[in-house]
């Protein structure tokens, strides 16, 4: 019988060619990976500490000296990559085309927000003030704020004296005009353009010596004008005014503090009686006006007027709104 000798060999058979051009082209990404690693290390040892203080020092380098407005953002080190089973025996497995993102790789990320982070942010801010104490209450406005604030509302009073036949007529003699806070916008004694039979100073405080440096009338009713153009004017029996100025405001710009029936019943009048201004401001601003023997002020008057159109301001506004006056 004839022996049948096989020589097998069983030792390691060499790699797929595949494999091994895999192997190596891993060797050279991780060659390359650890070469950036140290660079990025020797960088960050360069770089100094940033110091405390000043938020305009430099930074000191090679080239020279870099602000820190123009430095540039270090990303961090990537984590070291692990080999896996089959990498240690020198067989690679082939990469897929979805390829996880390495945090040197991806670009900085952008400067805008979010919608999502700003909501959250201002739900943090909100949370973290309701922890705080309360504000002190906002300081008012100084007068010159306050007066440019108001500047389409003004309160109008007049002065008369008595001219014509028996001095019987009305004529203007003075003009006081006050803002919505009382600042004095236009106070002035006026020459009628009649001669003067009748000063009434014990009502109007006209006197004759008043008359010598005063402003005519055409001059001084310019003026008027200019001032109420556009405004809202508020007045006690303020028709008598226009008509000495020779004047018709429109009417859903006046404000006719003798024709109010709020103001009449917070006073406990009747509604539909005209209360004279001495006795709505007694009443309701406990305040004396129009006494004794120099006759009134149009300053102080007008200054009461709008002081009472103020106590019913917003109630009286809005029944003009649900019910505008006509345009005659």
């Amino acid at each position: 019988m004839s022996t049948l000798i096989l020589n097998l060999d069983f030792g390691d058979c060499p790699p797929p060619k595949k494999a091994t051009e895999g192997n190596h082209k891993h060797q050279r990404f991780i060659q390359r990976q650890r070469r950036i690693q140290r660079n990025l290390k020797q960088k960050q040892m360069q770089v100094p500490a940033k110091p405390s203080g000043s938020g305009h020092s430099k930074f000191q380098n090679k080239g020279g000296t870099l602000s820190t407005n123009n430095k540039q953002k270090l990303h961090p080190l990537p984590e070291p990559i692990r080999e896996t089973p089959s990498q240690k025996n020198g067989i690679e497995k082939p990469l897929s085309r979805k390829v996880s993102t390495v945090s040197w790789l991806t670009p900085a990320p952008s400067r805008k927000t979010s919608s999502v982070s700003v909501a959250s942010k201002v739900d943090l801010l909100s949370e973290f003030q309701s922890g705080l104490c309360p504000l002190p209450p906002a300081r008012t406005l100084p007068p010159a704020a306050e007066k440019s604030c108001n500047k389409k509302m003004v309160a109008l009073d007049c002065e008369m004296v008595g001219t014509g036949p028996k001095g019987h007529t009305s004529s203007l003699a003075r003009c006081s005009i006050v803002s919505y806070n009382g600042d004095v916008l236009y106070d002035e004694y006026i020459r009628p353009p009649c001669k003067i039979v009748d000063y009434r100073t014990k009502w109007s405080g006209i006197k004759k010596e008043h008359m010598v440096n005063a402003t005519p009338f055409k001059a001084a009713r310019k003026e008027i004008l200019k001032i109420l153009l556009g405004k809202i004017v508020v007045g006690h029996a303020i028709h008598n005014d226009f008509k000495a100025l020779h004047y018709f405001h429109p009417k859903p710009l006046t404000r006719d503090t003798s024709r109010i029936p709020i103001l009449n019943s917070r006073a406990g009048f009747p509604e539909n009686e005209s209360i004279s201004l001495k006795r709505l401001t007694k009443q309701l601003l406990h305040q004396d006006i129009q006494v004794g023997k120099s006759g009134h002020s149009s300053v102080e008057d007008a200054k009461a007027t709008m002081d009472l159109y103020k106590l019913v301001e917003v109630e009286w506004e809005q029944q003009l709104a649900r019910s505008p006056p006509s345009q005659e």
